[in-house]
């Protein structure tokens, strides 16, 4: 089991942000922006899921839903202030409502099916959390303040990447349940990713450019391209033997922790 330490982000993100802050790059802004307006919804969703797990587990287990619930409520509230200012440059979360109601659908199955649904898309998360981390270039030329946010993010979940996964077994789940969850959230996850990506650079005018479709082919297949990326996290997560730190990449996050230590302080100290 990863250690996982709460930390407050040192950053202030009332004076806004350029509009295209990934280096210019506007499918790449578009795409991150997407991820963080999801975010909110997703880990409260996630808290709310473990929270009601948790008497079902021993207290070692307990603890760590309880350093859990503390990142994630610190990530929901940097996402909130970025968010924001999305708001603020014209860019509305044109899918919040149909995702509020899926959760609220989600908040009435029972727990092992909440639960596999919250670790599928924590799987995800960790995955682009590996991403972020093990390709700089991913967020080459960014905006400080943001890239920042990514990497401490990206950090914080490779911490607690298995906490929900590891939650889901101690109370029974099977590896049935969790398959069939998985390609349920796989699907809406990138449809929602797609269509709020798309719907932003629409509000952008930035859609049908040249410029944007060359950007997309390159991020998603080029050499380190997120499709190569995900693709065999995504097949390895099916195998009933799967474990989130069978890839341990607990270096990756200290390094990025390390290099960017004074942007936070952990919390309670």
């Amino acid at each position: 089991m990863s250690s996982i330490t709460v930390r407050k982000l040192d950053v202030d993100l009332s004076g806004g942000f350029p509009r295209h802050w990934l280096n210019g790059d506007a499918y790449r802004t578009h795409f991150f922006n997407a991820l963080s307006m999801s975010f909110p919804i997703g880990e409260q969703m996630f808290i709310d899921s473990l929270r009601a797990a948790a008497q079902w587990v021993e207290p070692e287990l307990a603890d760590s839903i309880r350093e859990f619930v503390g990142q994630e409520a610190s990530h929901r509230f940097v996402h909130i202030q970025y968010n924001a200012q999305l708001a603020g440059q014209g860019f509305d979360y044109t899918i919040e409502k149909s995702l509020a109601d899926r959760v609220r659908l989600v908040s009435r199955l029972d727990i092992r099916s909440r639960v596999a649904v919250t670790a599928a898309l924590e799987h995800y998360t960790a995955v682009l959390a590996d991403g972020v981390l093990r390709y700089p270039e991913w967020l080459d030329g960014a905006d400080p303040q943001l890239r920042l946010l990514w990497n401490w993010h990206a950090a914080e979940e490779t911490e607690h990447k298995a906490v929900a996964f590891d939650v889901y077994q101690a109370i029974g789940g099977g590896y049935a349940r969790r398959v069939l969850w998985f390609l349920h959230v796989s699907l809406l996850f990138w449809l929602d990713a797609f269509r709020q990506t798309a719907y932003n650079l629409k509000h952008d005018g930035t859609l049908w450019r040249r410029s944007t479709w060359a950007s997309a082919g390159r991020m998603w297949f080029g050499r380190r391209g997120m499709a190569w990326h995900f693709l065999r996290p995504g097949l390895q997560y099916l195998k009933p033997s799967f474990h989130p730190w069978q890839h341990d990449n607990r270096a990756l996050a200290e390094g990025g922790l390390s290099r960017n230590r004074t942007a936070f302080r952990t919390v309670g100290q």
